[in-house]
This record gives structure tokens, sequence and C-alpha cells, in this order.
């Protein structure tokens, strides 16, 4: 079987991507999008879905390109919305992949798609799929296996009185919390090693930068390098604690997984970032008259010692929402019948909603990272007391709005990291149809069900992202200022009944008129 690699961002109809600068001199945003050589994660499916049947025959079988090591590949998809500058989102976009990838291999992960089952299947027989005419069979039965409703309590957005001043919400004022993510998966039995380079890592940050650093407890760290636990590591503690026999509690559930990862992949790449940047000067003329090529290597592709930024200090930063797909099988995620895992890391106020098929109705899998949100109010004030409020009645911390992002190398002491917020979900076949990833550009001025809305109405991927941005740019600025504004969209397995769950695109379609009167009325720019 002849197996064709198609360039990601030339499939129109499976992805889509747009960014604009909006008003702004400069554009500070960035995206990336493509597939990285790490171990699958996903969910393994119960060998009585993998078992095959007898006219299934290996030439028939339903296949995708494989990774290096075997495994169905996984797709990351991340944007990044830089402030004070591009320095700090461009080496996101040029750089953190290769930390995920790199952390992967440090810390031993292997696929979770890997063990014997106790009935005798092996790895490779869980991971066929089924022939091609039983595999359009299925997606179809998928998708009508969808049962679309109206959620309760879901009524259309409301318009704004008429000569009132208030504005419909946008993503800020939503206060819909994410789901809570499912339970990780153990990947590596490599214990010992993941709490040296965890220690490491955690000892550099109090070296380099010291202040909050010097207590803070990254989550899926070991509870020895001074983190939260691996996974369940406070669980299997606990249990010692609790019982005198040794053959109490579940040993072998202890591990690393995906998240372990991922967390020290944030941290590492920030590090990195922020100790390049506090090494040079605010102006070196010695850095600034180096030539261009001046980090190359003769005769081999120089990647790990060019240079971080530019020649003078960078003081600014970047947010970041990455997501990372992966699927059981070689059928690829978008299809109607394949189940699949997907993993949100994330930091700042970027944005990442995923639209239920059955409802409708977005799902966001970030929150805000900002002074006024719960857990990051408890986990800053323990230890910084620099909260203002502007003059809109926002709370800031040393002037920023995010309280966890890249870069920012004067806010760091205080509390401003990169510690992601992760989470893990597992995605049925056809139960989402959609996934968007967008900058604060768009967030900030549309809300989360107006951005799905949007995409419902769209016939691919590719015009959606185009449409998301252009609205946000040309109808949802303040005072007819747009911000940078980047939008990806990912087709998932319920694309095809997008637009019948719940109120389809209707809901906010009069919100949306709305917006567009208002940025087209001269008089309501008046002050």
């Amino acid at each position: 079987m002849t197996v064709v690699r198609i360039p990601l961002r030339s499939a129109k109809h499976h992805f889509g991507s747009s960014v604009s600068r909006g008003n702004r001199p400069y554009n500070e945003d960035a995206f990336q999008a493509g597939t990285i050589e790490i171990p699958a994660f996903a969910k393994r499916r119960p060998i009585s879905l993998t078992r095959l049947t007898p006219l299934q025959g290996a030439g028939r079988e339903g296949t995708s390109a494989d990774s290096a090591s075997g495994d169905p590949q996984v797709f990351y998809f991340g944007v990044f919305d830089g402030h004070g500058g591009n320095e700090c989102s461009d080496f996101l976009k040029d750089r953190l992949h290769a930390y995920v990838e790199d952390g992967a291999r440090d810390f031993e992960l292997e696929s979770s798609l890997k063990k014997v089952s106790d009935s005798g299947a092996s790895s490779s027989e869980q991971r066929r799929g089924p022939s091609s005419s039983d595999l359009a069979q299925a997606g179809r039965e998928s998708l009508d296996a969808i049962k679309t409703r109206v959620e309760g309590g879901t009524r259309p957005a409301r318009v704004p009185a008429a000569g009132s001043s208030e504005k419909p919400a946008s993503s800020k004022a939503d206060k819909t919390a994410p789901p809570k993510g499912a339970p990780p998966l153990k990947q590596s039995e490599s214990k010992r090693k993941a709490e040296e380079l965890e220690r490491g890592l955690v000892n550099s940050w109090k070296e380099v930068v010291g202040g909050y650093f010097k207590r803070f407890k990254p989550q899926y760290f070991s509870l020895s390098s001074g983190g939260q636990g691996h996974i369940l590591e406070r669980e299997v503690v606990r249990g010692k604690q609790m019982s005198t026999s040794d053959a109490s509690g579940d040993h072998t559930a202890e591990g690393v997984g995906i998240e372990t990862v991922l967390t020290y992949a944030f941290l590492k790449a920030d590090l990195d970032f922020v100790a390049a940047q506090a090494s040079k000067r605010d102006d070196d003329p010695v850095l600034a008259d180096r030539p261009l090529n001046d980090d190359d290597i003769l005769g081999k592709k120089n990647i790990t010692t060019k240079g971080i930024g530019g020649s003078k200090r960078f003081k600014g930063g970047s947010t970041c929402s990455i997501a990372l797909i992966s699927t059981p099988t070689p059928t690829p995620f978008w299809h109607p019948a394949s189940p699949s895992t997907l993993i949100t890391s994330h930091v700042g106020d970027t944005r990442i909603l995923v639209c239920s098929t059955a409802t409708g109705l977005a799902v966001p899998l970030t929150s805000d990272h900002h002074p006024s949100h719960p857990v990051e109010a408890e986990r800053l004030r323990r230890y910084a007391s620099v909260f203002t409020t502007d003059s809109f009645g926002e709370e800031r911390v040393l002037g920023l709005a995010n309280t966890r992002a890249f870069g920012d190398i004067a806010s760091k002491r205080i509390g401003v990291s990169a510690e992601p917020e992760i989470r893990r979900l597992e995605m049925s076949p056809a139960e989402y149809s959609f996934l968007v990833l967008v900058s604060d550009g768009v967030s900030g001025s549309l809300g989360d069900q107006e951005t799905v809305d949007i995409v419902k109405e769209a016939r691919t991927p590719d015009q959606a992202s185009r449409d998301i941005v252009s609205f946000a740019v040309d109808y949802g600025g303040k005072d007819g200022e747009a911000d940078n504004a980047t939008a990806l969209v990912v087709r998932l397995g319920g694309w095809e009944r997008r637009s019948e769950g719940g109120l389809g695109s209707m809901g906010t379609k009069e919100v949306r008129d709305w917006r567009k009167q208002e940025a087209l009325d001269p008089r309501s720019r008046r002050t």
C-alpha cells in the first residue's frame, strides 16, 4: 500500500491558520503546527475492539503515516502571543517542540500502546485499524450515534439594550471552568533518572532567579525533587504511611507520564531564555557587530548553539498554548470513527477550545492566568504583595496582566513563571467537531461561543480561521483598536455535524450582527 504524505498546512479541509497584526505596527504573535517525534500517549483501546475479523487482511487495513518509533504520529499545534517584541514568541515557535522531544528522550518515555495484553495480543496487533470499507461504515455509525440536543439553560446570547454602554462579554469575562482532565498514564519506569533531571532544573531556578522559585513546587515533579508528586506518588506515599505491610499499595502504578515531560520542557525552555537574556547587556555593541552566521558550525547544521534572542537583552515575554493529539491506531484523529487523546499545556491568556458535537457548545480547555483567578491569587499572594489595579479595574502584577508567561525577566522573582496548566481530554469517536487555538487578540474581543459559531458557518477549517481573525480585527476591537490576532482551527471527528448540536450557529448571530453594526456606526465611537 502506498502512503501519501500531505503537508499539514496545505490540507485546508483539515487545518487552517490565520494571522493579522490588527492595528498594531508589528505582529508579535506566532504559531506552529506539525508532528513531533515522541511516543504515543493515547489510551489503548479495549482488546475486544482490536481483534481482526477473518475478512480483514493486512492489505486492506486503513493506515496512515507512522513515526520513526512505529507509533501513530503525534500532532502538535501551538499559539504564542508575544509582548514587548517577538523574540520570545519566535523562540517558542522555533524551539519549544524540540524541548518536548528532548524531554521525552531524557525521561525515557515509552509508548502507551506498547504493552502486551493478557490475552496475547501484541502491540502491533492492537494498533491495527479496520479495513477501509469497515472504517467508512464505522465512521457513519459514529456520526449517527451522536444525539444532538439543546443543553439545559442554553439561551441565545443577549444583545445590549439600545443606548446603553454595555458590551457583549468576551472570553475574559466568561467564568466557565474547564472540565476536569482525565487521569495521567504512566509511560516510564525511570523514576531515579527523572528525579535527577527534575532536581537539577529546580536547583537551577533557585540559583539563577531565586525569589519565588526558592520554594515553588512544580506539578508532576517528584516529591523528592521539591515537586507535587509523580503520577500516584502521593497515594503510594500515603499508603506506606498508613500501613505497616510492605505489600500494601500499588507500587507499580507510580511513574512518569507525558505531563511530567511537558512541565519539564516548559520550565527548561523558560530557564534557557531567561538565562540567555540575563547574560546580555541592554545594549551590547560587541554582540551587535557579530556576523549573522557567527553561531554556524562549518559542515554541520547548527541548532543547539544558536543564540537565543537578539543582540540586546529582551525584557518582554510570551504566553503560550499548545495542543498534542495522539491516537491508539493509525486511523487519523479527524476520522469520525477514531478515538484520540488530546493534551493541552498552557501558560498565560491564549486560549484553546473544542466544540461539542452533541450540544454545539464551546468547551474551554484553558483558563486565563490573571491575578483575579483564584488559583493564581492563592499561588502568588503567599510570596508577592505587588498586585495593583489599573484604570479599567483589572488587577496586574508589576504592570503585567498575566501571572504566567515565558520571559519577563524583571517579574520572575515574584512568581511570573512558565509552570504549565496541563489537561488531558479523552475524545470518543465524533464526540467533538473541531479544535480552536486563539491568541489574546481574538479571545479578548469575542466570547468562546461566538468563536465556535463562526467556525460552524465556514466550509473548511482554513476558511474558519480566516473568518475568526477578520471578525475579531474588523468588528471586535475596542474603539477601533485591534490587537494582533491569531487563530488555528483543526478538524475533529464530528466536523460533518458541527452545526447540528444545540442552537447551531444561531445562538450568537444577533450579537455578532450587533458588533458589525456598532463597528460600522461612526457615532458609536464618540466619547
